[in-house]
């Protein structure tokens, strides 16, 4: 483990779990799936042109929390697995498969702490994938699976930690369509199918905007979990909805897109098939 992130488990040890044996708190989904991208960050492995990440990790919790969290245990390692493959993406790390999240109750744990272990499988066998790599997770989303269009799956392997885990389906984001006006007046509608659209001055964008102060690779409009999502990356001149600078935004219809000199209003379409 880095330094840093020892550095941090050793802070997150010293406070989180006496505060939560004191007050007894219940550990909270969240709480797993930060200690699950905290753990995908620590275990990286960055190459010339990719950044590889865990995609298998067993979460170790005592037997007591992990059975305060009753009937919704069967689906939060489904949830927690959605969870990594969006945290994943957004940060643009390769996967070799998509992630599977294990929930282990161990009585060597102390009450209110979480443990995981991170590790690189490969593909589980009798699965047709290719390594999924860069914007991360290639074309996998949290509410679907190539392997299983009824949205359900089983892990197989037959170790001790394996476990069967469900997808619940999600509802998919809203088709929408972007009017955009550029610098010279040009007008256009741009349609946007639910998946990703990516925005900038740079000819390999899906929206090629020809405008000086726009960035070579500006931004993303993503579906996330039923929602249209707007992620400027990190611009020169920043984005703007609505009059207001963002750094990540959930759209509505009406939405107004400032870049640079050039503008976009959002209409929603209707929703994905």
């Amino acid at each position: 483990m880095p330094p840093l992130a020892a550095i941090e488990r050793f802070f997150e040890r010293l406070f989180e779990r006496p505060s939560a044996r004191l007050f007894r708190a219940r550990l909270q989904p969240v709480q797993l799936q930060r200690r699950i991208e905290r753990s995908m960050e620590a275990e990286r492995l960055a190459s010339a042109d990719r950044t590889l990440v865990p995609n298998r990790f067993v979460v170790h919790l005592h037997p007591t929390d992990l059975a305060g969290f009753g009937d919704m245990t069967a689906s939060l390692a489904s949830e927690l697995a959605d969870g990594a493959l969006l945290f994943a993406r957004t940060r643009r790390y390769t996967l070799v498969d998509r992630p599977r999240v294990d929930l282990l109750g161990d009585p060597t744990v102390e009450r209110a702490d979480i443990r995981v272990i991170a590790r690189f499988a490969d593909p589980i066998p009798g699965r047709d994938r290719r390594p999924e790599a860069g914007p991360v997770a290639a074309n996998a989303t949290p509410d679907e699976h190539p392997d299983d269009p009824g949205g359900a799956r089983r892990s197989t392997g037959g170790g001790p930690m394996d476990t069967m885990v469900f997808t619940i389906p999600r509802p998919r984001a809203p088709r929408a369509r972007l009017r955009v006006t550029t610098p010279d007046g040009d007008a256009r509608s741009v349609e946007f199918d639910g998946t990703e659209l990516t925005i900038g001055r740079a000819a390999d964008n899906d929206l090629v905007l020809p405008d000086g102060r726009v960035s070579r690779h500006h931004a993303r409009v993503i579906g996330r979990r039923g929602t249209l999502v707007y992620l400027d990356l990190g611009s020169t001149n920043g984005s703007r909805v609505n009059g207001v600078t963002v750094g990540e935004l959930v759209l509505g219809e009406g939405d107004r897109i400032e870049l640079g000199d050039s503008r976009m209003e959002v209409e929603v379409a209707g929703d994905g098939p």
